[in-house]
């Protein structure tokens, strides 16, 4: 694959970004899925904003996660649907098909098992590297069409889920026979939520172009939006990650926004935006975004 040098990363050559924005450039080596206008496909590019490595989904997929040894988990619809593990060669190295109508979200456990949410009806299902299945827990949403039941789901350190119901806007923890625990709802397609180690939890609030962190009574004690960002042309927060230095790193899906503003960017704790991907060449509209030298 030729290389493509066509990335402009960094806050100070973005051109169009506020004064909020640091001055200092930073460069980081990032993974991205590509959804909506452009090629539904996974794309590296590097901290000199090289394509280094791409891979084509064999049907729709808007959730992925790097693994330490370099492999990627990425959950898939279609027909089939499930989750599937491959290496830098582009080989399948484990697979699991589901009998759901739609897999769209997926985590590997640091036990070796792959978590993943099941579509039609709502579930958590937790499969181990033989693809048997080790605990199926219920989970609750009131949307009824199956595409938009549940996003990014996640393992929390008590053993409960944490899980996004995009369609209905709301985060919901359960315990593992799927008894709800916690819920944050009226966010709108909410695509993830991370729950961070004060044990509040930070929410993607997908159209309503925030994120939040809200505590476990519900109290928003930090928001980030279009008022701290108006250059990022914030449009759909997609996905989340939490660096080691405590900054966020924010995946903005850019469907009907194409060519304007910022795919992701980085932002501090005190709302400094310190990074952002914006190659509108290289991609149209991406959901979820990660840094991959995070140190």
């Amino acid at each position: 694959m030729r290389p493509l040098n066509l990335l402009l990363v960094g806050c100070a050559i973005f051109g169009m970004v506020s004064a909020s924005v640091a001055a200092d450039t930073i460069e980081h080596r990032i993974m991205f899925a590509e959804y909506g206008k452009g090629p539904n496909r996974l794309v590296e590019i590097d901290s000199s904003g090289k394509v280094v490595w791409e891979h084509k989904f064999p049907s729709i997929t808007v959730i992925f996660q790097v693994l330490p040894d370099g492999h990627v988990v990425y959950a898939y619809g279609g027909q089939p649907t499930g989750v599937r593990e491959i290496n830098r060669d582009q080989k399948v190295v484990w697979e699991y098909e589901s009998k759901c109508p739609q897999v769209l979200g997926c985590s590997r456990l640091s036990n070796g098992n792959t978590l993943l949410a099941e579509q039609g009806p709502c579930k958590a299902v937790e499969v181990d590297k033989d693809g048997k299945v080790v605990r199926t827990t219920p989970l609750t949403t009131t949307e009824k069409g199956y595409h938009l039941q549940v996003r990014n789901v996640h393992k929390l350190v008590n053993g409960n889920i944490l899980a996004a119901h995009e369609g209905e806007g709301a985060i919901r923890e359960v315990d593992v026979d799927g008894k709800m625990v916690w819920e944050y709802t009226k966010v709108e397609n909410a695509g993830e939520a991370v729950r961070l180690a004060n044990g509040n939890t930070l929410i993607a609030c997908g159209t309503q172009k925030r994120i939040i962190e809200v505590t476990p009574k519900g109290d928003v004690v930090w928001e980030f939006g279009s008022k701290d960002g108006p250059d990022l042309n914030l449009t759909w927060i997609s996905s989340l990650q939490v660096l080691k230095n405590g900054n966020y790193v924010v995946g903005n899906f850019l469907r009907g926004q194409e060519g304007k503003g910022a795919h992701a960017f980085e932002v501090t704790r005190d709302k400094k935006v310190v990074w952002t991907f914006a190659d509108h060449k290289l991609a149209k509209s991406v959901t979820t975004v990660r840094v991959l030298d995070d140190k």
